[in-house]
């Protein structure tokens, strides 16, 4: 079970998790076995809030196919259990990122230094739009 907020849960059958082991590629790591997990979620049949869905197939990430699959590699020389458990985080962390909204920027009201000084040069327009007309030579 995987939580994602207090009201929005995904169950173990909505991800697929697969292990796979491979021997180290060369070098110094001939002997070592990497534990790669391959975690496949789909998005359209999971049952994420419609909300969700719209906006992680919004998103432009690479980790999302055009069928809505989100599919993530965690490979590392760290057991089974430590590589799912931050292919799991991952995927939490993108659908959280997908469904963060931004507050809206409240208007500031102009300070009462600044609307002072507004009113005093409008007096000031004011009265030099009045003398310009009464001046004589």
């Amino acid at each position: 079970m995987l939580r994602l907020s207090n009201s929005v849960e995904l169950a173990d059958n909505e991800i697929e998790i697969s292990q796979i082991r491979a021997q180290g590629a060369g070098g110094q790591n001939v002997n070592k076995v990497a534990s790669a997990v391959h975690l496949r979620f789909d998005i359209h049949a999971s049952s994420l809030p419609p909300f969700y869905k719209e906006r992680l197939l919004a998103l432009s990430d690479q980790r999302i196919t055009k069928e809505g699959v989100v599919v993530l590699k965690a490979q590392s020389f760290r057991t089974f259990e430590q590589n799912r458990e931050d292919a799991l985080e991952r995927l939490k962390t993108l659908i959280q990122e997908a469904v963060k909204t931004r507050k809206a920027r409240k208007p500031t009201k102009p300070s009462k230094a600044a609307r002072r000084k507004r009113m005093d040069r409008k007096a000031q327009k004011g009265q030099t739009k009045a003398l310009r007309g009464k001046v004589k030579l």
